[in-house]
């Protein structure tokens, strides 16, 4: 009789039980909530880009009696950049620039590579390359050119205004051969110091 009666408690738990087991599985299991994937707000520097250049140069050509040819210089210039993950930026810009001065004045196309570090749309910078250079001096009705080879080095700092728009300061060295121009002013170089800012474009 007793196990009769403990069957009969047993079974009747059993049922009463089964809609809670139920009702439980039939509830949603709790989701985490969602987080929106991360997303970087710094400048990115990598690709190629053009840009305008002025600025002022000076020098001082010892061989040919002191004559100083300081001016005011312009240029374009293009290039490409790349971005490495630890922040370090590399690449290599072209640039041809004019600069016209007394007694010399000059062309020059340049080829250097630049190597900086960005502080998000801040790159601090260096640059060193070679050029090939124009230089003619008059001397009355006298005009002799010729053409010089030489490197540049130098920094800048650039700055992303926009996306796509940038800005920039450097100073460079220009160091080249020097050439005789005869009675229009003896030898000659194109060396000298230049300061410049300028703008550019991102692609």
């Amino acid at each position: 009789m007793s196990k009769l009666l403990l069957g009969a408690v047993a079974g009747t738990a059993l049922l009463l039980s089964a809609p809670v087991f139920a009702a439980d599985l039939n509830e949603p299991i709790p989701q985490a909530p969602y987080a929106p994937p991360v997303t970087s707000s710094a400048f990115d520097w990598t690709g190629a880009y053009v840009g305008a250049n002025v600025g002022y140069s000076w020098a001082n050509q010892a061989e040919s009696g002191d004559k100083g040819h300081d001016a005011v210089v312009g240029g374009v210039f293009a290039g490409y950049n790349y971005q490495m993950p630890n922040n370090f930026v590399v690449g290599g810009e072209g640039e041809v620039a004019y600069g016209g001065a007394d007694p010399l004045a000059t062309w020059t196309g340049a080829v250097r590579g630049r190597a900086g570090y960005a502080f998000d749309n801040l790159l601090v910078y260096g640059t060193v390359g070679g050029l090939v250079g124009q230089g003619e001096m008059k001397n009355g009705g006298t005009s002799v050119t010729r053409t010089h080879v030489g490197y540049q080095v130098g920094a800048g700092l650039e700055a992303a205004l926009t996306t796509n728009v940038t800005a920039r300061a450097e100073y460079l060295y220009t160091g080249t051969n020097d050439r005789d121009y005869g009675a229009a002013g003896g030898q000659g170089d194109l060396s000298g110091n230049a300061v410049r800012v300028g703008v550019g474009y991102k692609f």
